[in-house]
């Protein structure tokens, strides 16, 4: 038997497994549809369904697995009448074990305005109409890949804006902020779903899951990039009175290109007056290749003013065509703690304020950048929004009492151009639906790779 969690059946919230029940009778089709209603962000950049429909995709109903569900189901409630063995069995018999639901969404890398639909699931089967929320449980889980893309973005947005205004060019901005979540997500699947939404706006990762999933499901051979890089561990090995020997060791060990260095092990200014500017200055300025020194406590914005300040004395500093403070090539800084969506701004414009280019520095993100986050960050939620009885279509919608945002939208819906360029929600009949099928009757269609998501969302 396969482990339960490839047991679709399995894969649902228990209050689900009655809700065949529940519906008028004469049902026939169930709509519904996923949407941002607001929240953090105005607009919502689309990521992750290519993943989830993994779990739906080819023969997901067997016998083997009915016959677990119905004894898992009959212990879990007590009660051997709730599990709908004959929809199941339906679906084994008359569909080969394929589900018999159409999805449609918008292409992966799409940026939409929040409050709009983003994807849509119905049953092509009349005799199965319960499955559409079934399902729900597993699809509405494309909440995180898109949060953590969104928040990404608009994370690169500030980035890029701040680049435009100190740098002379835009050449960095796809490794300013690199990736250093995997130790902090959830699970392997996380970091590399989370991770892989990360790398649809920047290149640079730590998260090697996230390489992993970006082969294996969206067909990019090597979609991020990393330097070779010290840890605590590697440096306080040394010992306090061998600090310098350990960065030596660093600049020894990897001659050329690229190298991070975390200094901060002991105190990070006299690592970088005396150790860097003074005693490793000369071994820096003759390696062929730029050390990237990386301070990981203390409060960010005083530590970056002062070290860029410290290392600007003694390595040297330009001043580029914006008027920006730009430190010799030989030295960067890196700053990996600390850094999430908020922290972020704030960061970048003390660093400006002090007359320096962000050409000087690149960022890191863990924690902020794929888990401080839910799916309340963006306000997901899949709503049925019409049924079809007895032939005819009835608009189905909720209007609670005293929280506005929960009100959902009614009938069978479409995303389409609103006139201007940009997106509106619209019934079925008003307008040309932008949402493109990406699963039906078990077969996923309109595969995408990274790269021509990446393409969608540039900024």
């Amino acid at each position: 038997m396969q482990p339960s969690n490839t047991n679709i059946l399995l894969m649902t919230d228990s209050y689900k497994v009655s809700h065949w029940k529940q519906y008028p009778a004469g049902t026939q089709r169930v709509f519904s549809f996923l949407e941002s209603r607001g929240g953090k962000f105005p607009t919502t950049t689309f990521f992750g369904l290519q993943h989830i429909l993994k779990y739906l995709e080819g023969v997901v109903v067997t016998r083997a697995k009915i016959e677990e569900a119905a004894d898992f189901f009959h212990d879990h409630f007590n009660n051997p009448h709730l599990f709908n063995r004959v929809g199941w069995e339906h679906i084994l018999e008359y569909h080969g074990g394929r589900l018999p639901v159409e999805i449609k969404a918008i292409p992966e890398g799409t940026t939409v305005p929040t409050g709009n639909v983003l994807l849509t699931i119905e049953n092509t089967d009349p005799f199965v109409p319960w499955l559409v929320n079934y399902l729900e449980t597993l699809l509405v889980q494309v909440w995180y890949p898109t949060t953590v893309c969104t928040q990404s973005r608009h994370m690169k947005q500030f980035i890029k804006d701040a680049m435009v205004s100190t740098c002379d060019n835009l050449d960095g901005l796809p490794f300013k902020l690199h990736d250093f979540g995997y130790r902090g997500s959830t699970s392997v699947e996380s970091a590399g779903i989370g991770g892989c939404a990360h790398l649809v706006n920047f290149m640079g990762t730590d998260t090697m899951a996230a390489l992993i999933e970006a082969r294996d499901t969206y067909f990019t051979t090597m979609a991020g990039f990393s330097i070779p890089a010290a840890e605590h561990s590697t440096i306080c090995a040394w010992g306090k009175e061998h600090e310098a020997d350990a960065y030596r060791n660093m600049l020894e060990q990897y001659p050329t290109g690229l190298v991070a260095v975390v200094s901060d092990s002991y105190n990070i200014y006299d690592a970088v007056e005396e150790i860097w500017c003074k005693e490793l200055q000369e071994a820096v300025l003759t390696r062929s290749g730029t050390v990237v020194i990386r301070p990981d406590s203390g409060d960010p914005s005083k530590v970056i003013r002062s070290l860029l300040q410290t290392l600007g004395r003694s390595f040297g500093v330009t001043r580029n065509t914006k008027g920006y403070l730009v430190l010799n090539p030989k030295v960067r800084l890196i700053q990996g703690d600390g850094i999430t969506h908020d922290s972020l701004r704030h960061i970048i414009a003390d660093i400006i304020s002090s007359g320096w280019s962000l050409d000087n520095i690149s960022f890191g993100s863990g924690g902020g950048l794929l888990q401080q986050l839910d799916r309340d960050t963006c306000r997901f939620a899949m709503k049925c929004s019409a049924v079809q009885i007895d032939d005819v279509w009835h608009d189905v919608m909720k209007t609670p009492v005293g929280d506005e945002y929960k009100r959902s939208k009614p009938g069978r819906l479409i995303l389409c151009d609103d006139g201007t360029g940009d997106y509106t929600t619209a019934r079925e009949g008003h307008g040309t639906n932008l949402l493109r099928s990406v699963f039906s009757n078990g077969y996923m269609l309109n595969y995408d790779d990274l790269y021509t998501i990446r393409d969608r969302a540039a900024l």
